[in-house]
């Protein structure tokens, strides 16, 4: 059985991100990308359906540290026995162009028996692939465990190989204080030859000179320095090396509902959670990052703007298909195990809006458009043109009937609004009257059927009676301050409706039906520190500092926060770790911190 959400450990190489349980099982990895077939996916069922554990054997073994090595992906877990004590070392290298999952295990006193448990289940648990041993051609000493199953094929390196057993391989071996045992696990296409080992000291080197480098370049200095370092860190480990794709989350159909139908598939590239993600970057001094997401955006959308979809693959592949796989059983049975994303048709009409604002954002950093950037973005305007009078299906892509959400047409008030701002503050070429006529239109249209005056505030749809957490982004686009009395009274609603005993915030009230599911959540993290920002900008410095201790509080020991929050639980829910978690997060720190310098500058 998997272990809970808040028990995993991710890794990466920027290219996949494998999740290690807290009882040293690796029970999630796709190899070689993040959107590829698992190869482990217990996390998805049991051992039956792929893992490898690599745990000591003695039943009084427990875990007394585990953390990452500085500000790196590279996990340190600390095992205690009666007889002795451990240090199992975990990562991915970097910038090798090679799929490799390393582990080490060091003796730190006294002897401590290992047991090492490994089933490689290739295409999502439904082959069990040829498994052999052979010599290693660099030392033909030395034996290689080699499974192969189609285009698909893994190597495991290390001094005491396990043994077949019962459609699977297990083994123990003894570690004695100052002793190194290595393991290495390599990807790679079948038809080609197996890669040579790496030299695991070296590959540990650099993978921590990669990540405490790239760490080193953060620029927050305010009271969650911590946080958003881990953070930011969490959202590079999501985007692709090469690509600069980046993905919601690295696993699928994690539940929002435990037990429920919930699951979906995040391992996609979300043109909104992307956005999103490179403006955190870019307020933390990435521009490079944020300069190679809108490459791999221009690849993604070339073409036809009617064809824009609302996600794509890490190479930017159309083709999500939504498919069900009922030979797994669910996470804690939670059904049904989804791959692909049915979302990927929707109509969303709010995605323009977050693709333009933040490539606005990047022009204020210093990033020049080239011929083909601004032609695409003048298309994508277009795009919006044609679909203007059009009903979509929202932020939170509701499987119900179109309605006129009221954030989606504040969204694409900012699309317009940022063509307005790069033809007059840019000097870039484009129809600026009709741009600013379709936005001051969109402007009285909003007030009129998106404010209620009864309630004195926002709602979710034109003319609707409910409200929804996204009504909280219509300050960080500039429709209107912080500090509106319209704002006030949408927060008022918004604390009413959807604010739980527990002082978290709902996205809206699912049994209304909107969303065309079954009703039930938890709530969604992103909402809670929208709201923390919404707090801080506009003078409630206090709530705002409480719910954000409680939400950076949610973390796990390694800093690492899921989609949503099971209070009652005390467990996290939802795919993990989650970007719109951490770049919230980030935003979040920035507005308090801002409010720090703020106050600070009043009292001098």
């Amino acid at each position: 059985m998997a272990a809970p959400i808040e028990d995993y450990a991710l890794l990466s190489d920027l290219h996949t991100g494998p999740l290690v349980s807290r009882q040293g099982s690796v029970d999630w990895l796709c190899f070689p990308r993040f959107d590829s077939p698992s190869v482990f996916a217990a996390l998805l069922g049991n051992e039956e359906h792929g893992r490898w554990l690599l745990a000591p054997r003695q039943a009084d073994a427990v875990v007394i540290d585990r953390h990452y090595m500085d500000s790196t992906f590279v996990l340190q877990t600390t095992w205690q026995t009666d007889t002795g004590k451990v240090l199992v070392t975990e990562f991915m290298p970097v910038g090798d162009d090679r799929a490799t999952l390393v582990r080490r295990v060091t003796g730190l006193s006294g002897t401590v028996l290992m047991r090492q448990e490994i089933r490689i289940r290739p295409q999502y648990a439904t082959i069990t692939p040829w498994v052999s041993r052979i010599r290693d051609s660099p030392d033909p000493s030395a034996e290689i465990l080699l499974a192969m199953s189609g285009p698909d094929a893994l190597s495991l390196r290390g001094t005491y190989l396990p043994q077949a057993q019962d459609r699977r391989h297990s083994g123990e071996f003894a570690v004695e204080q100052g002793q190194n045992v290595d393991y290495q696990l390599t990807w790679f296409p079948s038809h080609q030859d197996v890669p040579p080992p790496i030299n695991v000291d070296a590959a540990l080197d650099l993978a921590v000179h990669y990540w405490t480098t790239w760490a080193g370049n953060c620029r927050y200095t305010g009271d969650y320095r911590d946080a958003v370092e881990r953070s930011l860190l969490v959202l590079r480990a999501l985007t692709h090396y090469e690509t600069g794709g980046i993905v919601a989350a690295p696993t699928t159909s994690l539940p929002e509902d435990f037990g429920g139908p919930r699951n979906w598939d995040y391992r996609y590239c979300w043109l909104r959670d992307a956005s999103l993600t490179l403006e955190a970057m870019l307020t933390h001094g990435y521009e490079s990052e944020a300069l190679k997401w809108r490459n791999w955006l221009l690849r993604a959308l070339a073409g036809d703007p009617e064809d824009l979809q609302i996600m794509y693959g890490v190479g930017g592949e159309r083709d999500l298909t939504e498919k069900e796989l009922a030979h797994l059983p669910g996470y804690q049975n939670a059904k049904p195990v989804r791959i692909g994303n049915a979302a990927v048709f929707q109509h969303q009409a709010d995605v323009v809006g977050e693709v333009m604002v933040v490539l606005e954002r990047l022009r204020l950093a210093g990033g020049n458009e080239d011929y083909f950037s601004w032609a695409l973005q003048r298309a994508l305007l277009g795009s919006v043109d044609k679909h203007f009078d059009e009903k979509d299906l929202g932020l939170w892509e509701m499987r119900g009937d179109p309605q006129y959400f009221t954030h989606s047409r504040v969204m694409m008030w900012a699309a317009y609004d940022s063509g307005v701002r790069a033809v007059r503050d840019h000097g870039l070429p484009g129809p600026l009257q009709h741009w600013e006529e379709l936005r001051d239109r969109l402007a009285a249209e909003i007030m009129d059927l998106g404010f209620n005056q009864n309630l004195n505030s926002f709602t979710q749809t034109y003319g609707g009676q409910q409200v929804d957490a996204a009504l909280l982004a219509l300050p960080q686009v500039g429709f209107l301050d912080y500090d509106d009395e319209r704002m006030f009274g949408t927060v008022a609603q918004l604390e009413k409706e959807l604010l739980t005993t527990d002082g978290l915030l709902l996205r809206y009230r699912t049994e209304t039906g909107v969303d065309g599911l079954e009703p039930g959540e938890h709530p969604f993290l992103a909402c809670s520190f929208w709201l923390v920002e919404q707090y801080a900008r506009s003078g409630r410095r206090t709530d705002a500092k409480k719910l954000m201790d409680a939400l950076v509080g949610f973390s796990n020991d390694l800093g690492l926060l899921s989609e949503e929050y099971a209070t009652k639980e005390k467990r996290m829910a939802g795919n993990f770790p989650q970007a719109f978690s951490h770049l919230a997060l980030v935003r979040a720190a920035d507005a308090m911190h801002s409010g720090d310098r703020t106050s600070r500058q009043k009292k001098r």
